[in-house]
């Protein structure tokens, strides 16, 4: 039953991101989450997944993820996605270029006995991103 919470929960994160219901975050990730691979300046908890997020809205309006695989024990998921989107605002201090994007990533999400996200490990191919963009030398 705990694979099926937390399933429901880390869809219910995905959702508020792709939605841009980042206030939803505070229902699914415990107050002193630990995010073992944050963004630069990420602050701890749920005000940091919120802001992170939030940046990438603005970068991407149109920001889609896709789960392509998952696995699941009772406290744990982890789970390969894919985000595209369409760079219509600033990224990491660059102005919009409107090229759209596709690029991959993997996560390992924990949680506790009340399905909230208590830790998460993940990587996104931000190389790759920032190639599509123009941003960085192939």
């Amino acid at each position: 039953m705990a694979q099926q919470a937390n399933i429901a929960a880390q869809t219910a994160f995905g959702d508020a991101v792709v939605t841009g219901n980042l206030d939803a975050l505070d229902d699914i990730i415990a107050p002193d989450s630990v995010d073992h691979d944050p963004a630069p300046g990420q602050a701890p908890g749920p005000a940091g997944y919120k802001a992170m997020f939030n940046d990438l809205r603005v970068a991407f309006p149109d920001l889609q993820v896709e789960v392509e695989h998952l696995l699941a024990t009772d406290d744990e998921l982890a789970f390969a996605y894919r985000i595209s989107g369409t760079h219509l605002g600033p990224l990491m201090g660059r102005p919009a270029t409107g090229r759209k994007v596709r690029y991959r990533g993997m996560q390992i999400s924990r949680f506790d006995s009340d399905g909230k996200l208590v830790e998460r490990w993940g990587s996104s191919d931000e190389l790759g991103m920032l190639r599509q963009l123009g941003l960085a030398e192939a």
